[in-house]
Order: C-alpha cells, then structure tokens, then sequence
C-alpha cells in the first residue's frame, strides 16, 4: 500500500512527500523556531522563514522582487526600478 501524499510549501519551493514525512519536516521546522501552517484534512503545510531571517531582510530596507500590472495591463517588477523612488499604491475591497 503507497503512502498518502503531503505537500511541503517553503521557501517558495513545492515538494509531495509521503505524510509521515511531511508531519516530521513540519514538527522539525517549527521545533527550529520556523512558523509552520498546517491543514490536516488538505494534506499540505507551509513552512515560514524565521524570525531572524525575517528581520535580517527587514534590516535590509530593501523590498523583495514583485511584478504587478498596472491599468493597461502592462507588467512592472520592482527590480527593474531599483534605485529611484516608487510610489506604490495598495487597494483592497474588502
């Protein structure tokens, strides 16, 4: 009998593992300090980066890499502005 399948999200990276597997990685992470969202019945767990990564990029004051349509539906990416001023506006309907 094949084990049930478990999706691992970190880092950005997708990895099917079996659950038993999953289960240990996810204990492992958040035993390192890692915050770890699990959803038992959907079968997957993301993995967050720690606190002191987190405030490492923070202390960076630099944004990570993004790329957003604008009206026309013409795509921007922060990378390609580095070194002038952008002014972003953020939107939400709810």
């Amino acid at each position: 009998m094949t084990e049930t399948k478990f999706t691992i999200i970190d880092g950005g990276r997708v990895a099917e593992v079996g659950e038993r597997e999953g289960v240990e990685l996810a204990k492992r992470a958040e035993a390192m300090g890692r915050p770890v969202a699990v959803a038992g019945d959907e079968r997957v767990a993301y993995l967050g980066v720690s606190a002191r990564e987190r405030a490492k990029v923070l202390a960076s004051l630099e944004a990570p890499d993004f790329t957003l349509p604008d009206l026309d539906g013409g795509l921007h990416t922060l990378s390609r502005h580095r070194g002038t001023k952008i002014l972003l506006v953020a939107y939400g309907s709810w």
